[in-house]
């Protein structure tokens, strides 16, 4: 029998991190039957006791984070200096830890003589979560702990590129004490996957990643009635108005553009600047970009690492030449980082303007640190522009009018709308997009809806 191996190579300095063989098929089913086995003990568990559970699986995976943040620098090259995940991490386990009775409680419709009547929250059953490389511990956290809380079981999917991931999170569940078979993470490459969703051995499947990836998953789970999360690609959107506060704007959403090196699902991708504050932020959108300093992501002077691979960065790199191909100008000389090498994950940051919606710069996913700046002359274009996108996750508007803010936000394509701020989810809103974004969401009493089923109980008294 052949064994199919998932290795992860560092962008770093092109080391071998990690090399994985994938689960066989007697593994596979092995862990399909543990998962049901244990999840239908572990929905018997009062909840007060499943939340404990995540709260220790929490302390255990503190106990591991300064490991974990050195392996992600080197499985795909955030800098050390920003701590890993764990602070976002921490206060999505805790949200969902603290608004589980009360969004689990059962619904009670109003009273009606002679009846008792209610709704009851029933697990799914076993969940697979299919975890992406860029933010591997708070993207699968939002379906694994509240998918357990719930009385599921879950079963992880780390990505190649950050494979490490998945023996993270089943350390710290061993250590908190979950019944075994209940979280289960297996190495498992795409036609595994693929025959998994489609023989229907799973309950339900949250994904995040590209859009291609997110058509697979639809596709291999047809017909078999499996419900489906996806969250996927991206290219948010920012509006600065005549009014804002420009220094602000200028601080948060260059990090929200360049952290990660740009490989986030909500970074800042495009920008529209009133015509009135035109000058002063590109002049210290450039300036402020200009600091960063792209090195070695294990040392606690870099503010930029490589991207995760050479391929991601090549997509940036033909985004940009050909938006400079049809009139962009560059605000960034790329010779002035060091490290910047074409052929290789280490890419500097670019600010683009003169840009356009012919450019795929602007219309496209570029998940790297390349962002375009446009002038507009008021609120109507800036809509329109920001609309005129296949995808909808985040948008942001940076006013100091909230009633502006929320009128312009109320007629955005997106998932959600953020004033003065970006590129952060708040664990007590529904994390969800629209149009190739995605479908469903997660977080939230939303995102606890989305991992159990309405079970109704109508009893007559006689």
């Amino acid at each position: 029998m052949s064994v199919s191996e998932i290795v992860c190579i560092s962008p770093v300095d092109g080391r071998q991190v990690a090399r994985r063989a994938t689960a066989q098929p007697a593994a596979i089913e092995k862990a399909l039957q543990a998962g049901r086995a244990a999840q239908r003990e572990w929905v018997r568990v009062p909840l007060g006791e499943r939340t404990a559970a995540m709260l220790r699986f929490l302390e255990a995976m503190r106990a591991q984070n300064e490991d974990v943040t050195r392996e992600l620098a080197l499985q795909m090259g955030r800098p050390v200096r920003y701590g890993g995940e764990f602070r976002s991490f921490e206060e999505r386990v805790q949200y969902m830890v603290e608004i589980a009775a009360e969004a689990l409680a059962p619904i009670a419709p109003a009273a009606k003589d002679g009846f008792s009547r209610y709704i009851r929250r029933d697990p799914l059953g076993l969940i697979l979560t299919i975890a992406p490389w860029n933010y591997p511990y708070l993207t699968a956290v939002n379906t694994v702990v509240p998918g357990l809380i719930a009385g599921n079981a879950v079963i992880l999917k780390a990505a190649s590129q950050t494979i490490l991931t998945g023996e993270r999170f089943q350390t710290a569940m061993d250590k908190a004490g979950l019944p075994k078979g209940l979280f289960q993470h297996l190495v498992l490459g795409h036609d595994d996957t693929a025959k998994m969703l489609a023989g229907g051995h799973v309950d339900h499947v949250s994904f995040t990643g590209s859009v291609a990836g997110g058509r697979a998953v639809e596709r291999a789970a047809a017909g078999t009635f499996t419900s489906i999360g996806l969250e996927l690609g991206g290219k948010d959107p920012a509006y600065v108005r005549a009014d804002a506060d420009v220094a602000h704007a200028v601080e948060n959403l260059v990090d929200g553009a360049f952290f990660n090196s740009g490989q986030s699902c909500c970074g800042i991708e495009r920008i529209y600047v009133h015509e009135q504050v035109w000058d002063p932020f590109v002049e210290g959108f450039a300036a402020l970009t200009r600091q960063y300093v792209l090195g070695d992501p294990l040392e606690q002077a870099s503010t930029l690492g490589p991207m995760a691979a050479t391929r991601f960065a090549e997509v940036v790199r033909r985004q940009t030449a050909q938006a400079l191909a049809k009139g962009a100008k560059a605000h960034i000389d790329p010779a002035a980082f060091a490290r910047n090498r074409d052929g290789t994950p280490w890419l500097a940051p670019q600010v683009l303007t003169r840009v356009d919606h012919s450019m795929d710069v602007m219309m496209e996913e570029s998940f790297g640190p390349v962002v375009g700046l446009m002038k507009v002359a008021g609120d109507d274009e800036a809509l329109r522009l920001m609309n005129d996108s296949p995808y909808g996750l985040t948008a942001s508007v940076w006013t100091r009018d909230q009633t502006a803010a929320e009128r312009i936000g109320g007629g955005i394509e997106t998932g959600t709308v953020y004033m003065n701020r970006c590129d952060y989810l708040d664990p007590g809103l529904a994390w969800t997009g629209v149009k190739n974004t995605g479908r469903g969401a997660s977080l939230s009493c939303i995102g606890y809806a989305m991992l159990s089923r309405p079970k109704s109980f109508h009893l007559r008294k006689v």
